[in-house]
């Protein structure tokens, strides 16, 4: 049975290719293991960038950015995706726009239910099952395609 889900979609910026609230849930959805209510927020790069500051001390906007707040009994957090910093990326990485949304989503849904990719045996889980579930979504596996773009040789 799957999880029940809501999720409420925030576009404080609107880029020209976003994603609709559908694709979102059905990336986050797929990530699931438990019931939850799920706030995801597409942010420009300033927001963005303030948000990483204040947050983690870091001075730059970055890709996502999770807040879990409730574990039990059912899972409630936000994701915040920075549409600027996205759309680099995936342009630097020669990947499709979705693919790289519906990733940092599914990344995003992980990091609220706990998992975390600071600690390499962690870090290693947690891209396993990034990667099934992109495949099971119908994506390509996103590190797969990252270590495929990392030049060779020397």
């Amino acid at each position: 049975m799957k999880p029940r889900f809501n999720l409420a979609v925030q576009y404080a910026t609107r880029p020209q290719t976003v994603p609709s609230r559908y694709q979102f849930k059905r990336w986050a959805q797929a990530a699931l293991a438990r019931d939850a209510e799920v706030t995801i927020r597409l942010v420009d790069s300033s927001e963005g960038r303030a948000l990483n500051n204040t947050w983690r001390n870091k001075d730059y906007a970055t890709n996502v950015l999770t807040f879990p707040l409730m574990q039990e009994p059912r899972l409630l957090g936000d994701i915040v995706l920075c549409a600027a910093v996205v759309e680099r990326e995936a342009a630097e990485q020669g990947i499709a726009l979705e693919a790289h949304y519906a990733h940092l989503t599914v990344h995003g849904v992980l990091h609220l239910q706990g998992h975390d990719h600071e600690i390499d045996s962690d870090a290693e889980l947690m891209e396993t099952l990034e990667s099934q579930i992109m495949l099971k979504l119908g994506y390509a596996d996103p590190y797969l395609i990252e270590k495929e773009a990392i030049p060779h040789g020397g």
